[in-house]
């Protein structure tokens, strides 16, 4: 009885180490800007672009989720913006907001999202930094948000999972400044714990 009571407990420990790893952030520099995370498909829990003279990035202390609302998607990126001549990072949020297919409430839903491109120019779409307590709408003048591939993991034949990954770029006005952002990616992990239904 006691060795299938150690086997269990082994078995519990390997399963939980694996669902930690699975949720870690793991950067992989890019080889061309080694301070930008590469564009990968495997769920690495990074994101980042290019913001004017400075970068906006993931962190070990970063955070993701996505909410439905209203018949939008809502996708939110909590990271840091640091800047190149100043080694003192601020925090700072990027949300991008579109209309979706309906939703059943669960990351399954979100392999509808694979291969789409949301024109951030429409009028239905939203683009919104918040930073120093400051949350501002942007105007985009021109700007893509592509999910180049959104991809359901599977662990022990049962789905874990849903892992989006792609690009976004944009120019805009903040505060009726024109600013750039360009190179950026994404590489997500998304469970049910980073999936909200606001229902008003």
């Amino acid at each position: 009885m006691k060795k299938y009571v150690l086997l269990a407990i082994i078995l519990l420990l390997f399963y939980s180490c694996k669902e930690d790893s699975l949720n870690k952030y793991i950067f992989i520099p890019d080889k061309d800007d080694p301070r930008m995370p590469a564009y990968t498909e495997f769920g690495y829990n990074t994101f980042g672009a290019k913001y004017e003279d400075s970068y906006f990035l993931s962190s070990d202390y970063s955070s993701f989720n996505i909410s439905y609302q209203n018949g939008k998607l809502n996708l939110c990126l909590q990271g840091c913006q640091e800047n190149t001549e100043n080694p003192l990072s601020e925090s700072m949020s990027l949300i991008f907001s579109f209309p979706t297919l309906p939703t059943k409430e669960t990351y399954q839903d979100l392999a509808a999202l694979d291969g789409i491109t949301v024109d951030l120019t429409d009028d239905s779409c939203n683009m919104i930094i918040n930073k120093e307590n400051q949350t501002d709408t942007l105007i985009v003048s021109n700007g893509h948000l592509i999910f180049k591939r959104v991809q359901l993991l599977r662990i022990d034949d049962e789905e874990n999972r849903a892992i989006l990954s792609g690009t976004f770029d944009a120019k805009f006005f903040r505060n009726n400044i024109p600013e750039t952002m360009s190179n950026g990616r994404f590489d997500l992990g998304i469970t049910e714990v980073y999936l909200y239904y606001i229902r008003e």
